[in-house]
């Protein structure tokens, strides 16, 4: 009591009173929201076990009280909170986390603790290695027990528990049960009292729920001017993954906010660099993911944004208790585009939020905000020193009035991040409902009415832009129209004519909305195409995308050629037209008649080869014509005489021979 009085408590919060009045000897499933003062609350238990009727706890020796917390900055935020319950009283708390140097824990332990703070997985290696004995532990406490099993932990968890001596204290805190969390409790529980201060109907009380609408692709925008609009001591930015946290981080760093960030990818010093720099106010925003910003206890949040959705509600729980902790109140602001909103709205029904649905605060909203903060500001309605006084009014004498007055304004806003602008994407119109088809007289449908078509914006000045991707890139309408609409905000009756040429293709946007394009979609981050401004295409050029019936023309037309009619042997064809029967046939003609009409239609037949290489009608390479000696020039080839055993029958024979001696082999 004597080290609450001096740390400043006057009350103590409903789970501190429930857990202080609870029997000392019952175990405890308490059920808290988070922020609520629950480290307080199991300080208080574990010093009744602990103490008992004793001032002072005796020498440190083997650990009589063990804490076990899912994430290192909450195992660090316990050592701490605990070290200044139990100074008055001697004793002594030892952390046991990973990413620290586990010698110089082991170091610590064999010195003595009467309290052990750590983390599942390192706490599980210092038993294993018989650093750490639980022989004479009284009481033990698992805090955020869900978490340890949403990370994994339930086999650690279960190992440590098995450990233990059967007669002890267990002490169970978690901002929800599930029923994985029941499980748990009523095999490792004996008669446990439970304790719920977590209304199922009601949110947290300390927390202002808000929603905010955006547009797509301006969620980091929309940050900026909601940091801006509230001018929190500290905020809590929530990213799903690393990547997003680290672009958002570059963005915050690049519009001139003191951020820092927070993920799995970085040291324990780093992280608690990180942690430092917002508690002494050197940084006044953190982007974090939802693994590495549980367990922090900072309290000077008053701003927590969620610029992704989280996945379920206890995601959003979690993360809405960075703020509004140990009676503190605090903001914590949705960001939902159009596309989330059903999810936006279950999750804040089942924490029990009722959140008035609002635009993105506007640039124009945050520059009347700053002149009012400027008139309030403290600085300026505070009184003078005699020193300062003389000060000023010699820079007034010199410089005049109003341009002291310029600078000062100037100064102000140049500390200030310039505020963004977006779009707010107004009320979302509720689903259309389907009607029943009419039905006329005598039970027949009637007949279908068109709808009206859409009226499409005016693109008398319209302003050109230019993407760099084209047909070779298989660009298509298709997907060019709902990726134009989500970079640059604007519906497809704001976007005109699509022009695709081969490297690149320009598209026009109504004048209205092509300054809200221009601020949202210009440039190209990894993996966009990037867009620019551009001219218009040339009008007297035919559209690219134009297609015809007809075949399009080309420069180099396909040849055609006249194929000249084969013969199939040396004779006439037949003329069948002047049969009498079907199964006549006329008679074959004699040699000698057929000879002039074959040797018509072999003078008459073209040539396909080239001039110099023209050869007479049933001339072959390396055969003499007909009518010449053996062994003359054929076309300037000399002719080469069929070898004897062609000419005799001799190779049959020989491949025979081979065929016998390969199998007379095999045999």
């Amino acid at each position: 009591m004597r080290a609450l009085v001096a740390r400043g408590f006057e009350d103590l919060t409903a789970v501190q009173t429930e857990v202080a009045s609870a029997d000392v000897a019952r175990d405890l499933l308490v059920s808290a929201q988070t922020g609520s003062g629950k480290t307080v609350a199991y300080g208080l238990a574990i010093g009744d076990t602990l103490l008992a009727d004793a001032e002072r706890l005796e020498r440190a020796a083997e650990p009589l009280a063990l804490v076990v917390a899912p994430t290192r900055e909450l195992a660090m935020q316990v050592e701490r909170e605990l070290t200044w319950l139990f100074e008055g009283v001697g004793g002594r708390i030892v952390s046991c986390v990973g990413g620290m140097d586990p010698r110089a824990e082991r170091r610590r332990l064999e010195g003595g603790a009467h309290i052990v703070v750590g983390t599942p997985g390192r706490l599980r290696d210092h038993i294993d290695r018989r650093a750490l004995d639980l022989s004479q532990l009284k009481v033990v406490v698992l805090d955020e027990a869900d978490e340890m099993l949403d990370l994994g932990f339930r086999e650690e968890l279960e190992f440590i528990l098995e450990a233990m001596p059967a007669e002890r204290r267990t002490l169970l805190f978690s901002a929800t049960l599930p029923d994985a969390i029941v499980s748990i409790a009523r095999r490792f529980q004996r008669d446990a009292h439970r304790i719920e201060t977590v209304s199922d109907t009601r949110g947290h009380a300390d927390i202002e729920h808000r929603a905010i609408r955006v547009m797509p692709r301006q969620t980091d925008a929309v940050v900026v001017n909601v940091l801006r609009q509230q001018d929190a001591a500290a905020a809590i930015v929530f990213c799903s993954t690393r990547e997003a946290v680290r672009r958002l981080h570059q963005t915050l760093a690049k519009r001139g906010f003191s951020a820092v960030l927070l993920s799995g990818e970085l040291g324990q010093a780093e992280r608690n660099r990180a942690l430092e720099e917002i508690r002494e106010g050197r940084a006044r925003v953190c982007v974090a993911t939802d693994v590495a910003a549980r367990g922090i206890d900072l309290s000077n949040v008053e701003l927590v944004i969620h610029a992704d959705l989280p996945h379920d509600a206890e995601v959003f729980q979690h993360r809405s208790g960075r703020t509004g902790r140990a009676g503190r109140k605090g903001v914590s602001v949705l960001l939902a585009p159009a596309s989330r909103k059903r999810k936006a709205e279950l999750l804040l029904s089942d924490i029990g939020a009722n959140p008035v649905w609002s635009g993105p605060p506007s640039a124009q909203d945050i520059r009347e905000l700053d002149e009012q903060r400027l008139h309030e500001d403290p600085a300026i309605s505070a009184p003078a020193g005699e020193g300062e006084l003389e000060h000023a009014r010699a820079l007034v004498e010199r410089m005049g009035a109003d341009a002291v007055a310029v600078a000062l304004l100037r100064l102000h806003r140049a500390r200030l991040p310039e505020p963004e602008y977006v779009q707010d994407p107004g009320e979302w119109a509720a689903p259309r409902e389907r009607r029943a088809p009419a039905v006329g007289q005598g039970g027949v449908a009637a007949p279908f009415e068109p709808r009206e078509p859409r009226r499409r914006a005016d693109f008398g000045d319209s302003v050109w832009f230019r993407l760099a991707i084209g047909r070779k890139q298989n660009a298509d309408p298709k997907w060019l129209l709902p990726m134009l609409c989500r970079r640059g905000g604007v519906t497809r009756n704001e976007i005109g004519a699509i022009r695709i040429f081969d490297r690149e293709t320009k598209v026009s946007i109504a004048a209205d909305a092509a300054e809200r394009f221009e601020a949202t979609a210009l440039g190209s981050e990894k993996g966009d195409v990037s867009i620019t401004r551009a001219d218009g295409p040339d009008a007297s050029a035919p559209a690219p995308e134009t297609r015809t019936a007809e075949r399009a023309w080309s420069p180099h037309p396909k040849p055609e050629f006249n194929k000249p009619e084969r013969v199939k042997s040396g004779y006439p064809k037949r003329d069948r037209g002047n049969v009498e029967r079907p199964n006549a046939e006329r008679p074959m003609p004699e040699r000698a008649d057929a000879a002039p009409a074959f040797a018509k239609h072999r003078a008459d037949r073209p040539v396909h080869s080239k001039p110099h290489t023209a050869k007479p009608w049933g001339a072959r390479p390396g055969r003499a014509p007909a009518g010449e000696a053996a062994g003359a020039p054929a076309h300037g080839k000399p002719f080469r005489a069929k070898p004897a055993h062609r000419a005799s029958g001799f190779r049959p024979a020989v491949k025979a021979a081979k065929h016998a001696a390969a199998g007379s082999k095999k045999k």
